[in-house]
């Protein structure tokens, strides 16, 4: 008896409205292992309050029932009716994703600069706490006044309810208490350590500014309050963690852009403090206008190559560099320990957790204010600077000696490399990469665009052979996969067999193709020639996809910030960027969008900015499933065999109305 098939008609369509999204996935807005990510959303609201320089304290509870409490003595949420929606400030706050004082970026802005960029933080909150009370205090027209309200699971329990304030309060700020549902979360447990060490950061980056957390249960309180801020931080660090003396004495600035900065809005900028010891433990801590970014980003990204072009410059003017050594910026960065803290007007993070900044002027704006500080200081005090270039030297030897002993286990069998492989010079496979590129044209751009110190080139023409039913031995009849074989150093192979991958030259293996259909086909069929013929590489994760955007956007000037261009892997991005401008003051058709036909579109500098350096770029990693590999073949098999039209023809009637057309 055949078994209906669902109907999938207007009525199977369900709009998420107000934060049923949050509810539905957690995991897409916050870290779910346990509470402590959306207490801290609350906790960097009022450290946006201090760092506008309207707080001088916050004070953080773990109450006895388990719920925690925020506090701060700073302005106060707006509790007034919202001039567009007409319900209570302060409950579209925390009801609305992507609401927020936040996006005002403009001159006037309640933030200029702020953590909170996506405005879904306390909102996600609230969502995911059974219970969540305000209590604000702020002054307006008439007088001091207590306003409070009261939430469960998002939604409002409590309205708004407003009094006088006693006549001698003259108290002005914000009290959030949460009661995070535990249904939510891996383990209802926040963990201590990780919310002393983040309330003790906001204390460094916020120096004046006293911090206290309070254990009501034990009584137990602690109190963090800087008036040194990195520096004071960092040489703690260090002697708790290494105990090793500094090579050089610490450096440290810090600079901001000026109103008529090139290319970077007024107030942004950085302040750093690094360290260079020659053993022990570095330590390394970097934010975001106050958000840590434990997986640091484009901003650390920009003072590594902002200390490496420094010792670079003063190492070539001292003649310093022995022959035959090449410094690279791993060498001078191998024993740096750093805290540092960016300003960025429009942050971009990798997802919403704000764990890592994608920002790409960061780079430049860390690296170029870095490196001139730096610079300044080796050449002011050369001694230090020998030092620190001894050191550095040292690094690369040890690199190169590493390198060499890789070299002698290589196979001694060589293999004449193809003409058109634009090779790198490094021959480290820990760092060397090669794109395979679609087409002669991006070819030339990536040749022009690249790092010739670790990445190779090996175009592509035309689509590659689909080689799902090619047996083994007659794979190089084609010269593309002959080519590519060569390049990579490893031969063809099957998943249980055990090829010899000592003469692999690249550690990253990446395809590079068209943001469009044909390009995903091409995708598609270097995909199934590494499962099918080369799947150690899969499985030993050498093999990435590079994610080239779709679109650029020319966004004007805009308040503070200059005029800039945006990039967007797909659609969606696109829309959340037109919707951002609109949230920025830009009119409807203020902005210019522009959709790369295929990568040959790009300059070399495009394709470098967006698709291959390592600090801008998104490159996404393929592995091989640990329990559907059978699965996988049958897929594959389905895809791309000759025989399986009709099978085909099933799945796409089946799925064809999931697609979204490239048309």
């Amino acid at each position: 008896m055949a078994t209906k098939k669902s109907d999938y008609s207007e009525a199977s369509i369900r709009v998420l409205k107000g934060l049923e999204p949050v509810k539905q996935r957690p995991g897409m807005y916050t870290r779910t292992e346990n509470p402590l990510h959306i207490i801290q959303e609350v906790i960097d609201n009022a450290s946006d309050e201090a760092l506008g320089g309207y707080c001088k304290n916050i004070v953080v509870t773990i109450n006895t029932d388990g719920s925690v409490s925020v506090e701060d003595d700073g302005r106060g949420i707006p509790v007034g009716l919202h001039p567009e929606e007409k319900v209570p400030t302060v409950e579209i706050v925390f009801t609305r994703l992507h609401a927020g004082g936040k996006f005002d970026k403009g001159s006037g802005g309640a933030y200029a600069f702020s953590g909170g960029l996506h405005g879904v933080g306390v909102s996600v909150t609230n969502a995911l706490s059974s219970k969540l009370e305000i209590s604000v205090w702020r002054k307006d027209e008439r007088g001091n006044g207590v306003h409070q309200m009261t939430f469960s699971g998002g939604d409002v329990t409590s309205p708004l309810q407003s009094r006088p304030a006693a006549r001698d309060d003259k108290k002005s700020g914000t009290r959030v208490t949460v009661w995070p549902d535990a249904k939510y979360f891996d383990s209802p447990v926040i963990p201590l350590s990780e919310l002393q060490r983040l309330l003790r950061s906001k204390a460094v980056l916020l120096p004046g500014v006293k911090v206290t957390f309070i254990q009501a249960k034990s009584g137990d309180t602690q109190t963090w309050q800087y008036e040194q801020g990195l520096r004071g931080y960092l040489t703690e660090a260090l002697a708790q963690n290494t105990g090793a003396p500094t090579l050089i004495p610490l450096f440290e600035g810090e600079q901001y852009a000026a109103a008529d900065a090139d290319g970077f809005a007024e107030g942004e900028g950085a302040a750093w403090v690094v360290a260079w010891t020659e053993d022990g433990n570095v330590v390394r801590e970097s934010y975001v206008n106050l958000i840590p970014t434990p997986a640091g980003g484009t901003h650390e990204a920009g003072l590594r190559e902002g200390l490496f072009g420094a010792v670079k410059s003063f190492v070539e003017m001292h003649s310093l560099l022995p022959k035959g050594v090449k410094l690279l910026a791993e060498d001078v960065f191998a024993r740096v320990s750093f805290v540092l803290s960016a300003k960025v007007l429009d942050p971009q993070f990798q997802g919403q957790i704000k764990e890592k900044l994608n920002s790409r002027d960061a780079v430049r704006l860390v690296a170029g204010y870095s490196r001139s500080a730096l610079e300044l200081w080796l050449n002011q005090h050369v001694d230090y600077g020998k030092k620190l270039a001894e050191l550095v030297i040292k690094q690369a030897q040890s690199r190169l000696r590493s390198a060499q002993k890789v070299e002698k286990r290589k196979s001694s069998g060589v293999a004449v490399l193809p003409g058109k492989l634009t090779d790198c010079e490094s021959t480290d496979i820990t760092r060397n990469e090669i794109f395979l590129v679609e087409g002669d044209s991006a070819g030339g751009s990536a040749k022009m665009g690249r790092d010739k110190e670790f990445q190779a080139i090996l175009p592509l023409r035309g689509k590659v052979l689909n080689t799902w039913e090619t047996e083994r031995d007659r794979l190089f009849a084609n010269n593309e996969i002959h080519d590519i074989a060569v390049a990579v150093g490893v031969d063809p192979h099957g998943l249980h067999d055990d090829p010899d991958l000592s003469g692999l030259r690249y550690g990253r293996i990446c395809i590079l193709s068209d943001a469009d259909v044909d390009g995903s086909h091409i995708q598609v069929l270097l995909l199934t020639l590494f499962f099918r013929h080369f799947p150690k590489l899969i499985a030993n994760g050498h093999i990435h996809i590079a994610r080239p955007p779709l679109y650029r956007v020319d966004a004007p000037a805009r308040g503070k910030k200059p005029a800039q261009k945006i990039y967007a892997l797909d659609d969606g991005e696109l829309t959340a960027i037109e919707d951002k401008l609109r949230k920025d003051g830009v009119k409807e058709g203020g902005w210019s969008i522009a959709r790369f036909k295929g990568l040959g579109e790009m300059n070399a500098g495009q394709l470098w900015e967006t698709t291959m350096n390592p600090d801008t770029r998104r490159l996404l990693p393929v592995a091989l499933g640990l329990f559907d590999q059978v699965a996988s073949e049958a897929r594959f098999t389905m895809l791309m065999g000759k025989g399986e039209a009709a099978a085909r023809r099933n799945w796409l009637e089946d799925h064809g109305n999931e697609v979204e057309a490239d048309i």
